[in-house]
């Protein structure tokens, strides 16, 4: 399409790179119907949805200067400058439902690239783009765009359900295994209160024992020094037996020595008395 609008000089270079462009992509586009193999496809679909990305950014710098230079151009020169970019946009549109097109035979959707998402260190709203874009589309493509939409968006609701049902379940047993090891903590803590009762019965036992033990010690102590005195008692006895300080113990006999003097002393009497 040529153009006979009066164009200041940014916007006549803008206009002739978005031409160039346009050119660029129609011959790309024939180009992928000769192309037979799928990665070489998809890579010149690649290059032109770049080409496609630089013409969406050079119509928004178009549209800027237009709204910059709106007061100084009268307003039949600035509505068909307007018009100018309608058919731009129009035009960029039927590329991107043309790439669509291929995108989808060539089974990339999930590589799609999005072509009207918000640039990196933009200053204007998408929103703003999608209704300039949206103006220029027919009846047919939006219905389209709305259904993908909505398809879309029904994915996305599946996907989120899916999420939340895996979030319940694992919420689940995550509280399952925490109610086991509560009653788990309960044993554990019932069995050593256990253990701890038995350790003081089995230290209170060890006491008593002990007392016990030292009792007998002291018992056989006292014992064996009773013996020891009778056994020095009777040793004196034997080795000294005239000696009147120590009692004669009761049951123990005489010494042999004196049992024998008694004997001759009687013997002695009964002859005197026969003469």
């Amino acid at each position: 399409m040529a153009s006979d609008v009066p164009m200041s000089p940014e916007l006549e270079q803008i206009d002739g790179e978005v031409q160039d462009i346009f050119r660029a992509l129609q011959n790309g586009f024939q180009k992928m119907d000769k192309i037979k193999d799928s990665s070489r496809q998809a890579k010149q679909l690649e290059d032109l949805t770049a080409k496609m990305k630089e013409c969406k950014r050079l119509i928004k710098e178009f549209d800027r200067i237009l709204k910059d230079e709106e007061s100084n151009n009268p307003p039949e020169v600035h509505k068909q400058l307007n018009d100018r970019k309608q058919y731009m946009i129009k035009e960029l549109n039927s590329y991107v439902t043309l790439r669509k097109t291929y995108q989808s035979s060539l089974g990339n959707n999930n590589k799609r690239v999005e072509l009207f998402d918000m640039g990196a260190g933009s200053s204007e709203p998408a929103a703003e783009d999608n209704i300039q874009i949206a103006s220029a589309m027919t009846n047919q493509q939006l219905m389209d765009a709305g259904r993908e939409q909505m398809t879309q968006t029904d994915q996305a609701i599946d996907r989120s359900k899916m999420v939340v049902a895996q979030t319940i379940e694992t919420g689940t047993q995550t509280a399952s295994a925490l109610s086991q090891q509560t009653e788990q903590m309960k044993r554990i803590g019932n069995e050593l209160d256990t253990v701890h009762f038995s350790l003081k019965k089995a230290s209170q036992l060890v006491k008593e024992i002990g007392r016990q033990v030292a009792t007998d010690k002291c018992i056989m102590a006292l014992l064996f020094l009773i013996v020891c005195g009778v056994i020095a008692i009777i040793v004196v006895k034997i080795v000294n037996p005239h000696n009147k300080n120590i009692r004669d113990i009761p049951g123990l006999a005489p010494p042999a020595q004196n049992f024998q003097i008694s004997n001759r002393r009687l013997l002695s009497v009964e002859i005197i008395r026969g003469l």
